[in-house]
């Protein structure tokens, strides 16, 4: 754990609300400094990446990125104003230092000078209001909408500096900030075109055909010298678990992620093979609709909660690469984890109990599933429906479609498994997905209380209070909220021993923060 005084970035309360004049350009090259035991790296080579996500369904509208399929194709194609690097430290990208006032509800950031994107447009601030501007409004669809719902005015300074007025002060801004979804586009008439592929990031897309394969190119212009070393991607989605392990065993491609756990031992004897396991803030978890009987009975929810087993699916699920979880979305990396709650365990009487505190006897659900959700999550499905029965609990899986679940089965379904790739700062957790009307609220829940606080704790600078409400955050999901949160999984991962890593690679999100595609090369 790290001091509530110290981001787990490393940067102050008063480094981040001065922002990162003092590390300038030094800090974009924070990873190459972490690979002193490594060889340098070189250019060359085409990478061909096998991922367990993509659908036909996708789209490039920058509001509806919702699987690391899109968001690594992403990271390969844009740049961002900060960026979080490998060590987890706040980083400048296409903003090269930022400043806030004393209530931290102005913020001023100094874009990048020198940059173009890939269609020869010189960057400056007007693209980036236009680009943060698509998520604002009334009319907005955006799942990053709740995250900058914030924002009350935004201006172009000049031609390299923005400024942002919040409604309330918030000293996460910077972070929030970084959100994948808020790339920075060309803009035209104070607006992006959202089905555009044009950035200024480290590859070029030379063609995309969703769920079928995205190819990019190095970009010659590219402003990071010490990034972006192949030549060319191959961006493939290969939802089932088997074939992308078997594509990365035959040589067809050169790397994947979400290796299926029960096979991992494959891999790891197999020669030329590499696999690389990551904790981080990624959990799985089983939203229910919390309009919709029986699960508007906060009882019901409290009986499944108490109906799973977490340690066996740790153990049978995850094979150990990973922890128990909690029922609320703060991992333990996380600054202001809740340490002191007692972890909820396995209890079928307790489960009894809450059912007939609902005015049931026994409890017949549906849970939708799909290996879309995340590896092993109908074998977890099944494990749950098992584990269930000791409590009077008929627990019945239906195993949905991989392709378009994540447009017809999540937020569609009443009950279904998912996962989230946790977020770095526990504002921005709450606010994408538990916050009142947030787009990805997938349990459509509603707590007066906690969105009080989460609106308080927002602006508040206090270090000490700002943990008493977060913490009581933390407790009103996981009694009063709408989601089982069984599990904290590791990211695994594996690639062909021609491929290497920075020393360390980053936990915040999967493949490298997303950007494995611009940190790694062959050696």
């Amino acid at each position: 754990m790290t001091s509530s005084n110290t981001p787990k970035s490393g940067i102050s309360r008063r480094g981040l609300l001065r922002g990162a004049t003092a590390m300038g350009a030094a800090a974009l090259i924070l990873p190459a400094g972490m690979r002193a035991a490594h060889a340098a790296p070189k250019k060359g080579g085409t990478l061909r990446v096998g991922m367990g996500h993509g659908s036909t369904s996708d789209s490039l509208d920058p509001g509806s990125w919702d699987n690391a399929y899109s968001q690594v194709f992403a990271n390969a194609r844009h740049n961002y104003l900060t960026e979080i690097a490998a060590d987890g430290q706040l980083v400048p990208e296409l903003a090269t230092e930022w400043s806030a006032s004393a209530d931290a509800k102005v913020w001023t950031f100094k874009i990048r000078e020198g940059v173009t994107f890939h269609s020869g447009k010189t960057l400056d601030a007007n693209d980036v209001v236009a680009s943060i501007n698509h998520h604002r409004g009334e009319d907005s669809e955006s799942a990053a909408k709740p995250i900058v719902a914030s924002i009350v005015d935004l201006q172009a300074a000049d031609a390299t500096t923005v400024v942002f007025t919040l409604e309330a002060g918030n000293a996460d801004f910077p972070f929030i900030i970084s959100d994948y979804h808020l790339p920075i586009m060309p803009g035209m008439d104070g607006k992006i075109d959202p089905a555009s592929l044009d950035g200024c990031g480290g590859y070029v897309v030379k063609s995309y055909e969703p769920g079928v394969e995205a190819t990019l190119t190095r970009n010659p212009n590219y402003w990071k010298s010490d990034r972006a070393h192949f030549d060319a991607i191959e961006l493939l989605p290969i939802v089932d678990a088997a074939a992308r392990q078997n594509a990365l065993l035959s040589g067809q491609v050169d790397l994947i992620d979400r290796v299926d756990l029960n096979t991992v031992h494959l891999l790891e004897r197999a020669p030329s093979i590499k696999t690389l396991s990551v904790s981080g803030t990624q959990h799985y978890v089983m939203p229910m609709d919390s309009r919709a009987a029986p699960f508007s009975d906060n009882n019901v929810r409290l009986a499944l909660k108490h109906a799973i087993n977490r340690e066996e699916m740790v153990e049978k699920i995850l094979n150990g690469y990973g922890s128990v979880g909690n029922d609320h979305p703060i991992g333990q990396s996380n600054r202001f984890h809740a340490s002191e709650l007692e972890q909820r365990a396995y209890d079928p009487e307790k489960a009894k109990f809450y059912l007939k505190q609902a005015g049931l006897d026994s409890l017949d659900v549906e849970l939708s599933t799909s290996e879309a959700a995340f590896g092993g999550a109908t074998d977890a499905a099944v494990l749950f429906s098992e584990t269930a029965k000791a409590s009077g609990i008929n627990l019945t899986v239906k195993r949905e479609p991989a392709d378009g679940y994540w447009s017809n089965v999540w937020m569609q379904k009443p009950f279904v498994t998912s996962y989230w790739g946790g977020r770095p700062t526990e504002d921005w957790m709450f606010t994408t997905a538990y916050a009142s009307g947030a787009s990805w609220n997938d349990s459509y829940w509603e707590h007066e209380r906690f969105n009080k606080l989460l609106t308080e704790a927002r602006s508040e600078l206090d270090e000490a209070k700002r943990r008493e409400m977060y913490v009581e955050m933390q407790t009103i999901v996981r009694d009063e909220g709408s989601v089982i949160v069984p599990m904290y999984a590791n990211y695994v991962m594996a690639h062909s021993d021609a491929i290497a890593t920075p020393e360390q690679v980053g936990s915040n999100w999967t493949m490298d923060g997303f950007r494995a595609i611009e940190r790694w090369w062959f050696a």
